[in-house]
């Protein structure tokens, strides 16, 4: 058993929708549920305060379907379900592994869920339960990554780790060009500028307004989440100059 201190007590951690569907591509693998369940409650052991932001892209797109033709504002509703049907896979497998688990959503269905109520989300996280927050943000026009900014700020968190396919932000897609450059740091300002892909404009500029680190790291090997946690320099952080 380690005794080194976490850096971070409360965190916010992003997943894409992607995430959940593993090498399928679409759906909820239960595979890749197991493992995040397992990877999670490692890091509440440490006494660390977990709090979840899922996409819903595995499942629905919004925007892909507005660019068909569909009503923007329907598609990005149809989208927030699908983070809701996510989150509630996830709790489902925090739940067999005995993890507390509290789904909140920003569109009421009290039959599912609870509505999202910052204090509420704040007490549970204070008593070890890990927070699940669904439905993005409950408006049509953001992605959850401003969701998870927006969140990240009201409950207190100290950085927005978004867990991602790849190790860290690359000049371009490192699976697609081989001499792609990854950066270990970089500032909002570089993300803005240069268009990376980390989150998009809306929620880099809130996190920057706020000065809230973003860490992006990869997602599928063992133990990442609990290294970045204890402050191993994995990945790339964004943050102030």
């Amino acid at each position: 058993m380690t005794n080194i201190k976490p850096k971070y007590s409360r965190v916010l951690l992003k997943l894409s929708g992607e995430a959940l569907a593993g090498d399928k591509g679409f759906g909820i693998d239960p595979d890749v549920l197991v493992f995040l369940a397992s990877e999670i409650r490692e890091v509440l052991e440490m006494g660390v305060q977990v709090a979840v932001v899922i996409g819903g892209g595995n499942i629905f797109r919004g925007m892909a379907a507005a660019s068909k033709g569909m009503d923007r504002a329907g598609a990005d509703y149809m989208g927030m379900l699908a983070t809701v049907m996510n989150s509630l896979a996830l709790q489902d497998a925090l739940e067999q592994i005995n993890v507390v688990t509290r789904v909140q959503t920003a569109i009421e269905m009290r039959e599912v869920a609870e509505p999202y109520i910052r204090r509420r989300a704040v007490r549970h996280l204070e008593k070890g339960r890990v927070v699940i927050l669904g439905g993005g943000t409950g408006n049509p026009y953001f992605t959850t990554d401003t969701a998870a900014s927006l969140r990240a700020m009201e409950i207190g968190a100290q950085v927005i780790l978004k867990a991602t396919k790849v190790d860290g932000v690359y000049s371009a897609d490192p699976c697609k060009v081989k001499d792609a450059i990854k950066f270990p740091r970089l500032s909002y300002l570089d993300v803005l500028q240069k268009g990376l892909k980390v989150m998009d404009s809306t929620a880099t500029s809130l996190c920057m307004d706020n000065d809230l680190p973003i860490i992006v790291f990869e997602l599928a090997r063992k133990g990442n989440i609990k290294k970045v946690i204890l402050g191993e320099e994995i990945g790339t952080i964004v943050k102030g100059d």
